[in-house]
């Protein structure tokens, strides 16, 4: 039986005509509770409705009828985003890109591929794995994130040290401005391109200046060699020396990541426990590729520095299987933190790798001031850390200082000179910490240049940006979801 409208409401009724009809679009309030939120859940809004567009023609369509009923509106890949960038908090039509899909060419000779939006991150290395090659921006969501929730967010991954972010592997995007108007940014690997970088302005703009409908990306010859080393030590300050040393040592390791003794209790109480000791201070997994020549001399390096920094144990993965496992137990982290904990918030903050020791000495001293425990799971490689405030909505005043303590950590970070995001971005989690990197006159010229693609701020409104009246509204509208959870 097909499926019927069930509301007079015209914007619905229209906005159905503008894709397959009934089937294409959510309105009802029990189908819309699952896009309250993203992965950012402290903070939940119903959208007016979800809609599915097929192909870049009926995702302007409905942006034109959005724009010229000023109806607030956004796109949305998988939800797995962790700073509220696909929350709804203007009851906004969701585009859903779910079902732009494809995996649309492969052309290996010139090292790139095409894809849609909705197609997924791990999905393109599992279709070209064969054929010697791999898609190399790996985030944690990696196996249920899209690409182009990737663009938006300028995700990274464990391996980003090395090759770099999403915008490092950006060919060229198919992009929907704000008034339904398509344009083609197709740079096809040219270095040095005449003009503005309209490729590094869009991606990781948060979905605030246009709607990624298809992306050009780089792909990479699978490296000849690699090699994975894992190192257990007694002090989180050796580790952290570690990490510095290595580096300094004219090592560029394909990743380099740390989990404190919080984070190793949560991955060894979830789904892929590896076996770590319950009583170390810290790990670092070390991964180096490249050249079969000189793998060997840079692991010998690597076991050397780590013994000078009194490395508990060190060893190095005696197969692939065994280098599998441990990635596995590495990229469950954030999850993991659920079987310790009834709550957690994930930070993301960005410090130079030689404050390492400071800041998370900061961060212990934060969760002892809020009384709460603070897991630390990172990209110690390029300072990329990720504090996991661990808390329990159901006793009052929690979320609250969750929320606080992980501002704290993020003020940490850029007392130092780092930044309050690497990967994860600001979305509305982290609109009023941009006042910790930028004064009020880089906020407001980052602000006329949404504008300028932007001009009436319906696309994904309200994010990104502190504006006095949005910042205490978004802040009040936390408490009172707080609130409501404890009641």
């Amino acid at each position: 039986m097909a499926r019927k409208i069930k509301t007079n409401d015209p914007d619905i009724l229209n906005l159905a005509k503008l894709v397959d009809g009934p089937k294409s679009i959510l309105y009802l309030k029990e189908d819309l509770i699952a896009y309250d939120c993203d992965g950012f859940t402290i903070h939940k809004h119903l959208p007016k409705a979800v809609v599915f567009p097929k192909n870049t023609e009926e995702v302007a369509k409905i942006v034109n009828y959005c724009a010229s009923h000023d109806l607030p509106f956004l796109a949305r890949g998988a939800g797995t985003g962790l700073s509220g960038g696909a929350i709804p908090i203007n009851g906004e039509v969701i585009i859903s890109m779910v079902r732009m899909k494809r995996l649309i060419s492969v052309d290996l000779e010139n090292r790139r591929a095409v894809v849609e939006p909705g197609y997924v991150n791990l999905k393109l290395t599992n279709m070209i794995a064969d054929k010697g090659y791999y898609y190399a921006p790996d985030p944690s969501s990696q196996s249920c994130c899209t690409i182009g929730g990737n663009v938006a967010e300028n995700a990274g991954g464990a391996h980003c040290l090395k090759y770099g972010v999403t915008t490092n592997h950006i060919l060229g995007l198919e992009v929907v401005l704000p008034n339904g108007d398509i344009i083609d940014i197709n740079c096809e690997g040219i270095a040095d391109v005449p003009g503005y970088d309209l490729l590094g302005l869009l991606t990781g703009s948060e979905g605030t200046l246009g709607i990624v409908t298809k992306i050009t990306v780089r792909i990479l010859k699978n490296p000849e060699a690699k090699q994975t080393v894992l190192a257990y030590f007694d002090e989180v300050s050796d580790g952290s020396y570690a990490v510095s040393d290595i580096v300094s040592a004219g090592i560029v390791p394909a990743a380099l990541e740390m989990m404190d003794k919080t984070a190793i209790e949560g991955v060894e109480a979830a789904a892929f426990p590896v076996g770590h000791p319950r009583d170390i201070a810290a790990l670092l997994l070390i991964e180096v590729d490249g050249i079969s020549a000189g793998i060997d001399e840079q692991i010998n390096q690597i076991l050397d520095i780590c013994k000078r920094r009194h490395v508990r144990e060190v060893k190095v993965a005696e197969n692939e299987q065994e280098r599998a496992r441990w990635w596995a137990n590495r990229k469950t982290g954030f999850g993991a933190m659920g079987a310790i904990s009834a709550d957690y918030l994930v930070q993301d903050g960005v410090i130079p790798r030689s404050k390492l020791p400071e800041v998370l000495e900061r961060i212990n001293q934060i969760s002892e001031q809020f009384g709460l425990r603070i897991a630390n799971i990172f990209h110690a490689g390029d300072g990329n850390l990720h504090p996991l405030v661990l808390f329990d909505a159901r006793i009052p005043g929690e979320t609250e200082k969750a929320l606080e303590a992980g501002s704290a950590c993020l003020k940490a970070c850029a007392d130092v000179g780092g930044s309050i995001t690497g990967e994860h971005g600001v979305g509305i989690e982290k609109m009023e910490e941009m006042r910790f990197v930028f004064n009020e006159e880089e906020l407001a010229a980052q602000t006329r240049i949404r504008e300028v693609f932007n001009t009436d701020n319906l696309l994904n409104g309200g994010k990104l940006f502190p504006s006095p009246g949005r910042c205490v509204e978004v802040k009040k509208n936390m408490k009172e979801v707080a609130s409501a959870k404890q009641a």
